[in-house]
């Protein structure tokens, strides 16, 4: 894997601020489970986010885009909808 370094960034993006922007919100949306534009290589969301802007298969238009909702968790919680047993002793039958 090449490194990625912030010059190869620059050349697709006007700044660096703008570019922190980028890669943060790209890397919050593979987190929520966008597929990513690049092959992941077991690469970190935020490693995967400046490989897609480097090699331009993400531009700054992105920051204009609405936030994406985050997707379910995999993991679900059998206890999620049981109800709460009642504070106090047990009552005797």
């Amino acid at each position: 894997m090449a490194r990625v370094t912030v010059e190869d960034c620059l050349e697709k993006v006007d700044n660096r601020f703008q570019l922190v922007l980028l890669a943060a919100k790209r890397a919050r949306q593979l987190e929520r489970g966008a597929e990513p534009l690049v092959e992941p290589e077991n690469d970190k969301p935020t490693v995967i986010a400046l490989r897609e802007i480097a090699e331009g298969k993400i531009s700054p238009a992105l920051l204009d885009e609405p936030e994406m909702p985050q997707m379910p968790s995999m993991e679900m919680n059998p206890f999620a909808d049981t109800p709460e047993p009642p504070a106090g002793p047990p009552e005797e039958i």
